[in-house]
């Protein structure tokens, strides 16, 4: 209990620029983890998403009857959101361009592609600011560290006999800072390493189903496009 009250009187009794220094970090380590677990769950229901659609899709599904379904749905997200652009612009182009089953599948891939891309944005949201904490917060701490330990040392050359009480309390203000700034940058680091790869998991996923589904497509269109020769 002792020790909790002098960490506290330290950080009470601080100056100004090392206070700012830890209340900046406190504000970023709360921040960071607010945006940690709402990655963590985004990316969650990102995952279980998209293999119930997988699941879905493969099932031999009539692929009109899950447009449908998929455009009924106030919102969509991941693979149904990359069904519902590549399956829409295919049907717009067979419509025109039956004979050239070539320009109806550059379309339809170029509208999946889109697609791709800003799925993949959603799923980095937040990302860079947690990069962004893991990676300056430690010299915004030692900054406060480095201007704490400065501060004491200035203290100590105005007196005549020095000793380790005088300057000990200064010296410890200042590490608190770097504490607090590892702190905060330690769980971001950590959260954006585990994050970014379960993106490019996503994103893979995500690329492998659009080849696929273009494939699927694009034997429908030269099907079709053979019987209308």
């Amino acid at each position: 209990m002792a020790g909790e009250i002098s960490i506290l009187s330290l950080l009470i009794e601080a100056s100004f620029v090392v206070q700012l220094v830890m209340l900046i970090l406190l504000a970023m380590s709360v921040m960071s983890w607010t945006m940690i677990f709402r990655r963590r769950k985004a990316l969650s229901e990102a995952v279980v998403e998209a293999k119930k659609f997988e699941d879905k899709f493969w099932s031999g599904v009539d692929l009109a009857k899950l447009y449908n379904e998929v455009s009924a749905r106030a919102s969509n997200n991941g693979l149904e959101t990359l069904f519902k652009a590549g399956f829409k612009e295919f049907a717009r182009l067979h419509k025109t361009n039956s004979r050239q089953p070539a320009a109806v599948m550059e379309g339809t891939q170029r509208a999946m592609r889109v697609g791709l891309s800003r799925e993949v944005e959603r799923l980095e949201m937040h990302l860079p600011f947690l990069a962004t904490v893991g990676s300056i917060s430690p010299y915004i701490g030692l900054f406060g560290t480095v201007w704490g330990i400065m501060n004491s040392f200035i203290a100590l050359g105005a007196v005549e006999q020095a000793t380790l009480s005088m300057v000990a309390p200064g010296i410890a203000e200042a590490l608190i800072a770097t504490a607090i700034g590892l702190f905060a940058a330690i769980p971001a680091v950590i959260a954006y390493n585990k994050f970014s790869h379960q993106v490019e998991m996503l994103e893979s996923s995500y690329a492998n189903f659009v080849e696929e589904f273009a494939n699927i497509l694009h034997r429908q269109a030269v099907s079709n496009g053979g019987e209308a020769a």
